[in-house]
């Protein structure tokens, strides 16, 4: 099946299997490895990427369901060698503790930050309650988070 989709803002148009799922696409087949599989069931973030502005396990979708989607992965966030702004804060605030979780948690953080600039403690939670971290408590993430938006709104002001 030829599909067409725009993958850290870059289009492309390939055969694919209708039967495989996003994250082994982008992890076999791209070597986009940044995107992790914990549970491979939806059910721990570790997947997350950003479609068309959502933030989505990539272990539930198919590659069909990207035809014509715009998907963004941890790759695509640096630019020219800089770091976006919230993985910069992750790493200020001391939110990577083993960095399994931290790909998913800053794209869960990116799709909330580019719709709402100064979420609320209750906003980030809910952003971010799909995605499960071990070893932080969740503490320094959220404080990265809150620093990332204040960051944000810094800049572009």
């Amino acid at each position: 099946m030829k599909i067409t989709f725009t993958l850290n803002d870059e289009t492309l148009t390939m055969d694919v299997e209708e039967d495989i799922r996003l994250l082994d696409f982008l992890r076999d087949e791209l070597g986009l490895t940044g995107t992790k599989e914990g549970c491979g069931e939806g059910e721990c973030g570790a997947c997350t990427v950003i479609i068309d502005g959502k933030a989505v396990n990539s272990c539930l979708v198919l590659l069909p369901e990207i035809d014509g989607s715009e998907i963004t992965t941890i790759e695509g966030l640096s630019k020219n060698g800089e770091l976006d702004p919230i993985q910069k804060a992750f790493i200020e605030e001391g939110a990577v503790q083993c960095g399994f979780c931290t790909p998913g948690m800053i794209m869960s953080t990116k799709a909330l930050l580019d719709r709402k600039v100064n979420p609320s403690d209750e906003e980030i939670m809910e952003a971010i309650e799909g995605n499960l971290c071990r070893c932080t408590g969740y503490y320094k993430i959220l404080q990265a988070i809150r620093t990332a938006a204040e960051n944000l709104r810094k800049a572009n002001e």
